[in-house]
């Protein structure tokens, strides 16, 4: 299993990748591995904002449905449009092509909370 020690994680199986204020947030591999076949990304329409442990969508997969919750608050600069179309791209590439959204982070501070990569390896047993 891939967990990339430049990440931080969420104990609910999301990561974020963070360039300056600016975060990446997809879920992690183990995650898509556990879902199986991801058929459907399904983001809250008109995000704008997301905040730190809520809801910004679900991801859907050939047997379940399961939210993802932000790991951090930010203003939404992006929500990755290929994965509508190739949702798989959360299955085959994780933490490249399948990120999920891209926020400007508005409390950088929320960071420290989250899990390192030995952290959350540690988490996964």
């Amino acid at each position: 299993m891939n967990v990339p020690t430049e990440l931080k994680y969420t104990n609910d199986h999301e990561w974020v990748k963070v360039d300056g204020n600016t975060a990446y947030i997809g879920v992690t591999d183990y995650a898509q591995g556990e879902l199986g076949d991801i058929v459907f990304i399904d983001i809250i329409p008109d995000l704008a904002e997301i905040v730190s442990s809520e809801s910004f969508g679900t991801i859907e997969a050939v047997k379940t449905v399961s939210e993802m919750f932000a790991p951090v608050s930010g203003k939404v600069i992006e929500i990755n449009t290929k994965l509508n179309d190739e949702p798989q791209l959360v299955n085959t590439d994780p933490y490249g092509d399948g990120w999920i959204v891209k926020v400007e982070l508005t409390n950088p501070s929320e960071l420290d909370v989250l899990l390192d990569s030995k952290a959350y390896t540690e988490l996964l047993g």
